[in-house]
């Protein structure tokens, strides 16, 4: 099938250009610049070891220093223990297992630890995610072969185009009191799917209500185990945390990001702890360890007869714990069996403990910023697929422009909601923004049909404040400066903490501190960001404040909300040269982070180059909310 061998291209090309920056970073780099990088921990220490599955070793590490650094190893990483002594030589291959805080365990590929790892300058290095590739990979091959058996076929027709989606004549369900009327169609169209079924989500709407909703409904219709899965761990947690409020059995495949009682209760590790066959687990683990430990007394110089003892002294632990897996084995289906709900990231999906399950639904959160491969890990497992999201918002990351470029960053879900417009249901009441700060965002995204809840229309920091502001640098001389691969705009970000602070002198004779408004500054550039944190300092009122002020990227920000939003644009130039800018569904997102007061900050001349930001300046001017920034240089 042709769509499959297109989807494989694409892959490759992301994954060549992905494994050539890997390699770029990490080749010639120093510790210093690969932890910075948050691809390193060191200095590490050993915590503890244990035996794992198989003739493995689990060991735990804690990171020693700069504990502030932000990293990407996660549950499930390919990563290695190092010595730097010699970082080339004395490494172990292994498997993240958990990550929370400063500690984490990794599964080496060894029975036990080497000796240079009792001399300390230990590390542990991230090495390139083969296992996500080759899930993938496994899957589009798959998905190429049964696209034409008749049964097994039926939904991938439907997904790629070649088939429609059929519905069932109305299921009866019970609205529960919380759902609104568009949310509560959603419900009957998920209930009432016999493939597919899409949510369009656009900010503030309540999404993840309507899902877990709709999955309580479904679960209790046809009294079997659903899927849910999400491209990033926070999503996962989101949805776990929230179906298992509502008295389900969840399973949380995989590793929360967030450690909270109740996502480590749902995890597989603790509902192991909890069973009834564990204690005979550890029994049996303490054996093996000391049998190994005996063998270990036998020094190098020994005869047959020690050389005997010593094996057999192996053996003996090797069979132990093979008798451990079996047990394992058993509380692992014993677990799965009995959870109404299981959860994971769409490559956890494939986990080996569910990895040969079939699920009659499949629930995918957070489709408008899954990678399409991705997405058919865990469809391949279903009859019926529900894709929930908003490809109005943020879409994957690609690190290759080519495969972009030629589709990869097209989604699942923009897909399926052009090919089968009778599949989709729009949630159109949001509960977020002032009717103003939504009123762009709906015309241009969302065909002008969100609405905004009673409750939360109107909503503004103070009477007479005007909710949206575009503030005009054009003319001052605010120019962008090119830093590396990033841009930083020095004068437009003094400027932006100035307006903030001014306007936190306002809202202190409104507020308390403990009611006091939450503030994001958003910048779409790394080194703006860094720039505005170095700044803030400078501003003694936003200091007093400064646990309600976050200031990071668009990206950080998806599915979080503020009352105050400040967006630094940073881009001006003669040629009107914008950059990334042009992405208008990352400002989507920055714009729809803001409940009570947006406020823009950039050079119209450079911006009104496209056609969104010409209108988004008209916008703000029909509003009375267009100023010029010359009004408070002048002040």
């Amino acid at each position: 099938m042709d769509y499959f061998k297109k989807l494989l291209d694409l892959l490759k090309i992301e994954r060549d250009e992905d494994k050539r920056a890997y390699q770029k970073l990490t080749e010639t780099a120093s510790v210093a610049d690969r932890r910075m990088a948050g691809v390193t921990w060191y200095p590490i220490a050993i915590r503890g070891t244990e035996p794992s599955r198989g003739d493995y070793i689990s060991v735990e590490v804690e990171r020693t220093t700069h504990q502030d650094v932000s990293h990407q190893l996660r549950f499930g990483a390919s990563a290695a223990l190092f010595s730097n002594h010699d970082p080339k030589k004395d490494r172990v291959d292994g498997t993240v297992t958990y990550q929370g805080g400063n500690k984490l365990k990794i599964t080496l590929l060894t029975e036990e630890l080497p000796d240079w790892a009792r001399d300390g300058k230990l590390g542990i290095d991230l090495l390139f995610d083969d296992n996500s590739y080759d899930e993938m990979q496994n899957a589009l091959k798959m998905g190429n072969i049964l696209a034409d058996k008749p049964e097994e076929g039926r939904l991938i027709q439907i997904l790629t185009g070649n088939k429609a989606p059929t519905f069932q004549s109305e299921v009866v369900y019970t609205k529960p009191n919380n759902l609104n009327p568009s949310q509560q169609l959603a419900v009957n169209k998920i209930l009432n799917a016999n493939e597919l079924a899409v949510v369009h989500g656009p900010p503030g709407t309540g999404k993840t209500t309507t899902l877990v909703q709709a999955i309580k409904a479904l679960s209790a219709q046809n009294k079997q185990q659903i899927l849910v899965v999400a491209p990033s761990n926070t999503a996962v947690d989101l949805l776990s945390e929230k179906l298992s409020g509502e008295g389900l059995n969840v399973l949380r495949i995989g590793n929360p990001a967030r450690v909270s009682d109740r996502l480590m209760s749902l995890t597989l590790d603790s509902k192991m702890t909890d069973h009834a066959m564990t204690k005979e687990i550890k029994k049996l683990k303490k054996q093996a360890s000391e049998y190994k430990n005996m063998a270990h007394k036998y020094k190098r110089s020994f005869g047959k007869a020690e050389r005997d003892q010593r094996k057999a002294l192996f053996d003996e632990a090797h069979k132990i714990m093979r008798d451990v897996e079996k047990t394992e084995q058993y509380i692992i289906d014993d677990v799965v069996a009995k959870s109404q709900v299981i959860t994971a990231t769409l490559v956890g999906a494939n986990h080996y403990t569910i990895r040969k399950l079939k699920f009659n639904t499949v629930v995918i959160d957070e489709a408008g910023q899954a990678l399409e491969p991705a997405c058919w890990i865990p469809i391949l497992k279903a009859q019926k697929v529900i894709l929930a999201g908003d490809h109005c918002q943020l879409p994957p990351t690609i690190k290759s422009a080519e495969a972009a470029r030629n589709g990869l960053s097209t989604t699942l879900l923009e897909k399926c909601a052009a090919l089968h417009p009778e599949a989709v249901v729009l949630l159109n009441e949001q509960y977020r923004m002032n009717e103003h700060i939504m009123g762009f965002s709906s015309r241009i995204f969302y065909d002008g049909l969100l609405k905004a809840n009673a409750s939360v229309a109107k909503q503004l920091l103070f009477a007479d404040d005007l909710p949206v502001n575009f503030i005009d640098t054009a003319g001052c001389g605010f120019d962008e400066k090119l830093e590396g691969t990033s841009s930083t705009n020095p004068e437009e970000a003094a400027f932006v903490l100035k307006h903030l602070d001014r306007l936190f002198g306002i809202l202190d004779a409104n507020y308390t501190v403990e009611n006091f408004p939450t503030v994001a500054v958003i910048s779409p550039y790394k080194e703006q960001i860094r720039l505005l944190k170095e700044q803030l300092p400078d501003f003694p009122l936003l200091l007093l404040h400064q646990d309600k002020i976050t200031v990071n990227t668009i990206d950080s920000f998806q599915g979080q909300e503020r009352d105050i939003v400040y967006i630094s644009m940073v881009r001006s130039n003669a040629d009107g040269q914008i950059g990334f800018l042009s992405d208008i569904r990352r400002m989507n997102v920055a714009m729809t982070r803001a409940r009570k007061k947006l406020v823009v900050i950039g050079d119209s001349s450079t911006l009104s180059q496209l056609p969104f930001y010409a209108d988004f300046v008209g916008y703000t001017e029909q509003l009375n909310g267009y100023e010029s920034a010359w009004e408070y240089i002048n002040e």
